[in-house]
């Protein structure tokens, strides 16, 4: 351990401060890449190296003064993100040099983990790792774990069923879509170009995928749902979810796992006036339900241990964009809006450099 920390001395720490809340898209005046002196650790402190950092629509939201399930992330702070590290210095017995771990790291090279700090506590990761490091990020990480719940808890479909699913070729929808197909559903997914339709389709098992940048998109829906939608799985809310809500069965269930279409509007510059079709609930005595993976930690090994399951059955495939280096977080976040990823969006930073301990 000393031999390592002594290697770090003197280097620096990329990381992204906030310097101003976003107006529409994020730019480099929002977050700033600085350069910093790597700290010297204190007992009780690890250093971790980052590896991949998960680039989710919540990072838009923190950015805001949107009221949320976390804080805004202050001005001038490190910008908050989930990443896994390897351990490269150490100062605590239970997070040796070498460990892998999980945690929100935020946008940086490397990151100080200290209980006494960290918003949620650091995850040491299996060893060895049974599957490759993304989709600790993705399919079997937070956002495998938010579709699994949202599915299994609230939506829970039935065979012959018809569930809808929008952002279907995202990260939390093409793995809700797989679970519902794996329960024995109808599934639709929505999806914004004909090449993401035609993968959720034919890669990911969709029975129906719609355009919604199709100008007919709306007939698309009907005709995509002649039975109605017994569970809509929402990802992005705005005038799409309103056309959903107007096909919904009585009994229906929604389940609220993302509003993607609102989080740029936390500016203050969008004219959306709110969802229009709310009283479908009313009408078709459905339930509407909103949840956050982050509530339920102690389920995290069940989940992960269907998902892998589904993964090692062929009854599931994993999708991951990779966006390269630490100076590309700026234009990757923007991805998240733009449409221009498939499947679980992932910031590449570095590789492991130290052997896994094993004992």
């Amino acid at each position: 351990m000393e031999q390592v920390e002594e290697t770090l001395a003197g280097k620096t720490n990329r990381c992204y401060r906030l310097r101003q809340r976003p107006t529409g898209r994020v730019t480099s005046a929002d977050l700033e890449l600085v350069e910093e002196t790597v700290p010297e650790l204190a007992d009780g402190q690890a250093l971790v190296r980052n590896l991949y950092l998960s680039l989710d629509p919540s990072n838009r939201i923190w950015m805001s003064e949107m009221r949320s399930y976390l804080p805004p992330v202050p001005l001038g702070e490190v910008m908050r993100a989930i990443g896994i590290g390897q351990i490269v210095a150490s100062r605590r017995e239970d997070f040796p040099v070498g460990a892998l771990v999980m945690g929100f790291s935020g946008f940086q090279e490397y990151a100080v983990l200290d209980d006494a700090t960290d918003l949620t506590p650091y995850t040491r990761l299996p060893e060895p790792t049974p599957a490759p490091l993304p989709m600790f990020l993705g399919a079997l990480g937070h956002t495998g774990i938010t579709a699994y719940l949202g599915m299994h808890d609230i939506g829970r479909p039935e065979p012959g069923e018809t569930v809808f699913v929008s952002a279907a070729a995202g990260a939390v929808g093409s793995v809700a879509g797989q679970i519902a197909k794996a329960r024995g559903a109808r599934v639709v997914g929505l999806a914004g170009s004909p090449d993401k339709c035609a993968h959720v389709v034919e890669a990911l098992g969709f029975d129906e995928c719609v355009n919604y940048k199709d100008p007919a998109w709306r007939e698309l829906l009907a005709a995509a749902v002649p039975d109605g939608v017994d569970v809509n799985f929402e990802n992005v809310g705005g005038p799409i979810m309103d056309e959903v809500l107007l096909h919904l069965n009585i009994g229906a269930r929604v389940v609220l796992s993302g509003m993607i279409s609102q989080y740029e509007a936390s500016s203050g510059t969008s004219t959306w006036a709110g969802q229009q079709s709310i009283g479908q609930l009313i009408m078709q005595r459905a339930s509407m339900t909103g949840f956050l993976v982050l509530d339920h930690a102690e389920r995290f090994p069940e989940a992960i241990e269907y998902l892998a399951g589904l993964l090692s059955e062929g009854r599931m495939r994993s999708d991951e964009t990779i966006v390269e280096g630490i100076e590309n977080v700026v234009g990757a976040i923007n991805q998240l809006f733009e449409g221009t990823s498939t499947g679980k969006l992932l910031l590449h930073v570095g590789d492991p450099e130290l052997a896994v301990p094993t004992g």
